[in-house]
């Protein structure tokens, strides 16, 4: 994998997002792929729903309990430093999850920030990454992004008429597969409709300040097996011996807020 620039740093910090392009190796690619595929067969009609279930896409949840790949997707190193640079207070994972939108899906996504948040007197809360399974298009359901609206402090539906509709500053990103995007989530965003025959697959791995709920509670998800095969390293990332994030995330799980 790559090393980060100081210039992806810039573009974080003016633009709100930061496309690394071939950042996933070949082996690392073929091989989330693979079991992503193989747990949309297993899960069948289940698939996502320890999070949330879509028309018009295929999800899975929880996946750091369901491979190694993914813990090492989610504690990659690189990525986390451009996290770190977003979320510079300290932060752990939120959830990860993967989404398929299927050939031909439903209208596009209304623009919006992850976690319906703006900055606060702490600075940023939430950052999102997208790690493109296949490669984004202008036709397959890439994001639309609004670059500079994380600074902007205010929430599309207070600026906009339509967050559904356009918008004039509105940039669509594509990449080929094996790009890792990392987005300050405030920055508003949304999916857009996928027109081709062809399903277009991503793993997001979203991570939050350490003062706020986890999307998805790792430590009451988790397998024991899982728990204990994880360094020291990895439950510090996931909050798993944290006694705030038992308090602030304890009946919150499942808020909704993820990139398409």
């Amino acid at each position: 994998m790559t090393t980060v620039t100081p210039a992806q740093r810039r573009q974080l910090d003016e633009l709100g997002y930061a496309v690394l392009p071939g950042y996933m190796s070949g082996a690392l690619l073929r091989e989330a792929r693979a079991r992503v595929e193989e747990l949309f067969d297993e899960e069948g009609a289940a698939a996502g729903s320890e999070f949330r279930q879509e028309a018009g896409a295929r999800r899975l949840a929880n996946l750091m309990d369901k491979g190694e790949v993914f813990r090492r997707i989610a504690g990659d190193q690189g990525v986390l430093e451009l996290v770190g640079h977003v979320l510079n207070a300290g932060f752990k994972l939120s959830s990860l999850n993967a989404r398929s939108a299927n050939p031909h899906n439903g209208a596009p996504q209304p623009l919006h920030a992850d976690m319906g948040a703006v900055a606060d007197e702490r600075g940023y809360s939430v950052c999102n990454t997208v790690w493109m399974l296949d490669g984004f298009t202008a036709d397959n359901g890439a994001i639309r992004v609004v670059p500079g609206s994380h600074l902007w402090g205010k929430l599309p539906h207070e600026a906009m008429s339509d967050p559904a509709g356009p918008h004039p500053g509105e940039v669509i990103v594509t990449a080929p597969e094996g790009t890792v995007v990392v987005m300050n989530a405030h920055c508003w965003h949304g999916g857009t409709q996928n027109r081709t025959g062809r399903p277009r697959r991503a793993l997001h791995s979203f991570y939050a300040r350490r003062d706020q709920p986890q999307q998805q509670y790792q430590k009451k998800l988790l397998r024991p097996e899982t728990l204990a095969a994880l360094d020291a390293r990895l439950r510090e990332l996931l909050a798993i011996d944290d006694p705030l994030n038992d308090a602030v995330t304890a009946g919150h799980e499942g808020r909704s807020g993820f990139l398409k």
